[in-house]
């Protein structure tokens, strides 16, 4: 028997199951401390989607794998041409992760459809449940969904040498067809991706749910600060063109910055100094610098007032002081409505929730380009991920997976009136 969605504000996720979903995942590259080491294209990975696809069978779904191996997985709907509505995330890890990131977001997807499948739910419009390829290493799923795929090979070589050709095989997937993967609004409607928060804001705040703005903007420079090497001991300090000192003063005006009114962030990372020695003044810096905020304009006005700052401490400091851009990442809004229906589930399942933007990458960030995008967060303990002790609770886990659903819910009677 089908039936389309009634009242469904009685439908909610099985909790027990969704912890066990992410316990078993979890044991699939589990390191010994606990953690998950689960690399893309790795056993462990194919391991890992091999149990998902078998999952998304058991539920109802149609399983496919496009050309960049990011695994489909199709709940149909009661109008099999309108586009889909799509859920989903990653189940590769970096080296020492854990076992929510990522991971999370595709078993939710998953749990909301045994629900509906379950209780002989179908939406209107076919529910994806999505595994996109290598989103900790190069997001080639979700950009090659959004026609933003490098065509260079090469760009994609594995760090023990391996070949993407090779890797996309392993997956299912086919290089030399790899633009067949990409989608476009009129076959996916909206995404919305469920995540840990991977940072500290909810927990700080005592809030239960995010609701994510948008995926900041993100750009990096190399920063290279020219001085004069000469003795620590012979040369007075007035003479000295000491590049570390005004590498220094440029880290300074960097935090100022990041610590003017607005949500940016800005970070000094990394430092080679030259020659490094501890009786020769320094004569070179390079440093990296990270800044990241939801306006692109917002950028632009902190990178001219840095660059202001740079040209007074050259003078200052007698060095040359050079930025060069190396990463220059547009931000990805989440679409309005989608915000405004994710805050209006939370009111009516009395959940807390806050206004946040994403300051980490995510898949969500490239399906932006194409469709209507929204995302959703849950606390992270400690605000800790991409480690071992990553954590959040079964509580909080369930708390996320019920937004979803309706969420999804809601949205599809929103797109089915569109």
């Amino acid at each position: 028997m089908r039936r389309v969605v009634g009242n469904y504000c009685e439908t909610f996720v099985n909790s027990d199951r969704l912890a066990q979903s992410v316990e078993s995942l979890a044991q699939i590259g589990q390191i010994p401390q606990g953690g998950v080491r689960r690399i893309a294209y790795s056993p462990e990975d194919i391991q890992a989607r091999n149990l998902v696809q078998q999952w998304m069978i058991e539920a109802g779904m149609s399983v496919r794998i496009d050309t960049t191996g990011n695994i489909i997985g199709t709940y149909p709907g009661t109008f099999p041409q309108a586009p889909a509505l799509a859920t989903g995330s990653h189940i590769d890890t970096v080296p020492n992760g854990g076992r929510y990131d990522g991971a999370f977001g595709v078993l939710a997807g998953l749990e909301v459809v045994r629900v509906l499948n379950e209780q002989q739910m179908r939406l209107a419009h076919p529910l994806e449940v999505i595994v996109f390829t290598d989103e900790e290493g190069s997001m080639i799923g979700s950009k090659a969904m959004s026609g933003k795929v490098n065509n260079d090979a090469a760009y994609y070589r594995r760090p023990d040498g391996t070949n993407i050709q090779t890797c996309l095989e392993r997956v299912g997937g086919n290089w030399d067809r790899i633009e067949q993967s990409r989608r476009n609004s009129e076959d996916m409607a909206a995404f919305v991706e469920l995540h840990v928060e991977q940072g500290p804001i909810l927990e700080s705040l005592g809030k239960q749910i995010g609701v994510v703005e948008g995926i900041v903007g993100q750009r990096r420079y190399i920063i290279t600060v020219k001085g004069s090497p000469s003795h620590a001991g012979s040369t007075p300090m007035y003479m000295r063109q000491d590049a570390l000192v005004a590498a220094s003063g440029v880290v300074l005006a960097v935090n100022r910055l990041a610590n003017t009114p607005g949500q940016q962030v800005a970070t000094v990372g990394r430092m080679q100094v030259s020659p490094n020695a501890a009786n020769v003044i320094p004569g070179l810096v390079e440093m990296s610098l990270d800044i990241r905020d939801l306006s692109s304009q917002h950028i632009d006005n902190l990178m001219e007032q840095l660059r202001l700052n740079i040209e007074a401490i050259a003078a200052d400091t007698q060095t040359q002081i050079e930025l060069q851009p190396s990463l220059h990442n547009q931000p990805a809004l989440a679409e309005q409505n989608i915000q405004q229906t994710i805050a209006q589930v939370c009111e009516d399942l009395g959940l807390s929730y806050t206004h946040l933007p994403s300051r980490a990458s995510h898949d969500a960030q490239e399906i932006a380009n194409f469709t209507d995008m929204g995302m959703i967060f849950v606390p992270s303990q400690a605000g800790v991920s991409h480690a071992e002790t990553e954590y959040t609770s079964p509580e909080q886990c369930t708390q996320g997976a019920n937004v979803l659903l309706h969420t999804l819910l809601r949205l599809d009677q929103h797109y089915r009136s569109h």
